[in-house]
């Protein structure tokens, strides 16, 4: 039996003012994987991601979610069947404190089950700012607190943009860490992200878009041999004396 993927995305397009932001692009993500999205600034990755939570409406392409055609469906509707985000641009109450963003998340919910805020901080390495209000934590901590209001509604799939913007490197390995255990649990991950050792480690499989245009896909090791790869992201010839991985 062939199991249904968290996400497809379906030929999707955007045009924005007569210039195509995404042009066909298809992409998919399993459960128990994390797949990675990158390619240079202005590529289409953020696009892509609201077209995928629900902000921005496709011009024409379909979002299935556990198999179920969502296209056409709102950001609260994706998020009650278990799609959670987070934001390149931080989206958090700042005059709160770090454990009522959280609690906003599971109050959400109508079963919390055994999740507490708490918990949740606690698991993404910031229970002892729980008190403190965000707007006072550096942006590493408050992403995390982000990450962990995004767990409060026990997700199937996970949108993750640029979580590792403003984290040092122990609390980057920490976080891919955590990533690997949330897709190990069955969740779906998606991440886009400009720091390819921690996209490379962690990723399954890996999707380059371009100018809007899905060049390759494929595993780390692939992706770091693709010519078109190197040529519009990473910007480095591969090695030839180097053995495959």
């Amino acid at each position: 039996m062939v199991e249904t993927s968290a996400l497809e995305v379906r030929g999707v397009s955007v045009t924005f003012g007569g210039i195509a932001a995404l042009q066909g692009v298809n992409l998919d993500v399993r459960p128990g994987e994390v797949t990675g999205l990158i390619g240079p600034n202005g590529a289409g990755k953020t696009t892509l991601f609201n077209v995928i939570s629900g902000l921005q409406r496709p011009d024409s392409g379909e979002v299935l979610l556990d198999g179920r055609d969502v296209t056409k469906l709102g950001t609260n509707r994706r998020a009650r069947l278990g799609l959670a985000r987070t934001f390149q641009r931080l989206e958090l109450f700042g005059s709160l404190s770090a454990r009522d963003n959280v609690q906003v998340g599971l109050d959400a919910r109508r079963d919390k089950g055994d999740l507490t805020a708490q918990g949740l901080l606690h698991r993404v390495g910031v229970s002892a700012d729980a008190d403190r209000q965000v707007s006072t934590l550096p942006t590493g901590e408050a992403r995390l607190v982000e990450l962990a209001r995004a767990l409060a509604i026990d997700p199937k799939l996970i949108l993750l943009d640029e979580p590792c913007s403003g984290l040092d490197d122990n609390e980057t390995h920490l976080l891919g860490n955590l990533l690997r255990e949330l897709a190990d649990e069955g969740r779906g991950v998606l991440l886009v992200e400009h720091d390819m050792s921690i996209v490379l480690t962690i990723c399954d499989r890996i999707f380059v878009l371009d100018f809007g245009e899905l060049i390759a896909s494929g595993t780390p090791a692939e992706i770091r041999r693709d010519p078109r790869v190197q040529a519009a992201y990473l910007g480095t010839a591969p090695d030839p004396s180097e053995p495959e991985a």
